[in-house]
């Protein structure tokens, strides 16, 4: 549990080799929140969610959904304020709790954000490929993916990932340019198609706006909920309970913003522009959010609702069906700054780790003209590639970020215990009413991990579990804080 300093840290981030170019502000940081959690759900979960479990009242579910992570980013915003370091979750955890903690969430983030890169290249992959099919052409089956039990090679997902590779390694401006561009025509996208459907919305449409309350029963055995299995409860449809029902399923539509703060190291002024990045992104998210739910619900009645599609075949609805190809399209390349922000977090949580020791430091290296992690961008690049090219979505299946929860509760226990431990530290973002607020994100995040399936749990579990056996026979004995307090007792014991 031997914890890093503040001042540690930040040291090590200044040593040449290991220092990476600062060239963000707080603009980049909110594209790169915006780019990462506005992705195909905006156009799909919405009415899904309306149709099963909340109905009109889903804009209220956004903004409860909204305000969860708002408590959880204020803690992200401060952490990020106070250790302008690489890392996210992780880097906040080795300063507040210590060392194995902090291996064990930037060990489950490795995965996380890996599987959740390959995911979404493959799901890319599929909205080019349907409008390729609809220009004409047409990939041979045998690069199109694994479907329906043939075996075949995702060419488009796989190049994706590589490109998106080769971008990161070339510098963070290139990076923040090429998403600002994909992000500027994913939100312009994303308007269009709200104010073009606020033209066919019915006040009818709207009533009842929070439907009458009907009981659900989640999946048996591992599949349902381990809340569900621990205390016999049952989450209900609609009414007033249906809206926080819904609330727990769209708060992970959320997820990313936190991958903001692993940027907080390449920034200009991080103490002042990261909290700004990160609850900016999450204000322009929920606004987004809220503004769909409210156009797609007002088209067509909620119980009628497509739920694969219910936005394009909402505007088929009402008879216009060439907006339904231009929500590919915004799909398609709302995608591509998934993909890549979530490629960026992952390389720098394991290139934070590398640079601690905990993972070989050949990885820490920082290209010399570049500023960038290089060698770990290009380890992970090709190793998400290989996954994404050969392994089928439905094998993949959706990724449930229990792991980022996880590290929520982390984040947030540790914002009390570095207030107490170091009231000392410089903070230019101070959590509001602390304890109170880290204690509702502990209490808020622990209530949707317990929503997630057993079979996640056990999932996790196993992982984790694996992660702390390579933590004690590799990081342990070579973390570069492990060698630095031996030194320091051969030192005090007159050994050289």
């Amino acid at each position: 549990m031997r914890t890093k300093t503040i001042e540690q840290s930040i040291r090590d981030t200044e040593e040449p080799e290991h220092a990476l170019k600062k060239s963000l502000s707080a603009l980049d940081l909110t594209v790169f929140g915006v780019g990462v959690v506005i992705g195909t759900g905006i156009f799909v979960l919405t009415g899904k969610i309306a149709k099963e479990q909340a109905g009109p009242a889903v804009a209220v579910s956004f903004v409860v959904a909204g305000v969860v992570c708002a408590l959880a980013a204020l803690c992200y915003a401060e952490f990020a304020s106070t250790v302008p370091v690489a890392g996210s979750a992780y880097t906040f955890a080795y300063a507040s709790l210590g060392e194995l903690p902090a291996w064990i969430i930037g060990w489950d983030l490795i995965l996380e954000l890996a599987l959740g890169c390959a995911v979404v290249s493959v799901g890319w992959s599929g909205y080019v490929r349907s409008l390729l099919d609809s220009a004409g052409l047409h990939l041979p089956p045998v690069l199109s993916g694994s479907h329906g039990g043939r075996f075949g090679f995702d060419l488009l997902a796989c190049v994706l990932v590589l490109v998106i590779t080769a971008v990161l390694v070339l510098g963070m401006k290139l990076s923040s340019r090429v998403t600002s561009v994909v992000v500027g025509v994913k939100v312009t996208v994303v308007l269009l198609v709200v104010v073009a459907g606020a033209f066919f919305v019915t006040g009818a449409n709207y009533q009842p706006f929070i439907p009458p309350s009907r009981p659900t029963a989640g999946g048996g055995g591992l599949a349902a909920p381990l809340a569900q299995l621990m205390f016999g409860f049952t989450p209900s449809n609609f009414g007033v309970m249906g809206i926080f029902t819904a609330a727990a399923v769209v708060f992970f539509a959320f997820i990313g913003f936190d991958i903001v703060a692993t940027a907080a190291e390449e920034t200009r002024n991080p103490q002042r522009d990261v909290p700004r990045g990160i609850l900016g992104s999450l204000a322009l998210c929920t606004l987004l959010y809220v503004a769909v739910s409210v156009v797609v619900t007002g088209m067509e009645k909620y119980d009628t609702l497509s739920v694969d599609a219910p936005l394009a075949d909402a505007f088929k609805h009402v008879g216009y069906p060439f907006f339904a190809g231009l929500i590919s399209f915004g799909a398609a390349v709302g995608l591509t700054s998934v993909c890549m922000i979530l490629l960026l977090g992952q390389s720098r949580v394991f290139f934070a780790m590398s640079r601690d020791g905990l993972l070989p430091q050949l990885f820490s290296r920082v290209h010399p003209k570049f500023g960038t992690p290089h060698r770990s961008t290009i380890l992970l690049g090709a190793v998400v590639a290989v996954v994404s090219g050969f392994t089928s979505i439905d094998v993949l299946a959706e990724l449930v970020n229990i792991g980022t929860l996880f590290a929520f509760v982390v984040v947030a226990v540790g914002v009390v215990l570095l207030r107490r431990a170091r009231p000392d530290l410089p903070r230019a973002f101070r959590t509001p009413f602390v304890p109170f607020v880290p204690v509702l994100s502990v209490l808020a995040s622990l209530w949707l991990m317990l929503n997630l399936p057993a079979e996640t749990w056990i999932r996790f579990a196993i992982w984790m579990a694996a992660g702390v056996v390579l933590y004690v026979l590799y990081g342990r004995h070579r973390s570069r804080l492990a060698v630095r307090l031996r030194a320091r007792r051969d030192a005090a014991a007159g050994r050289p």
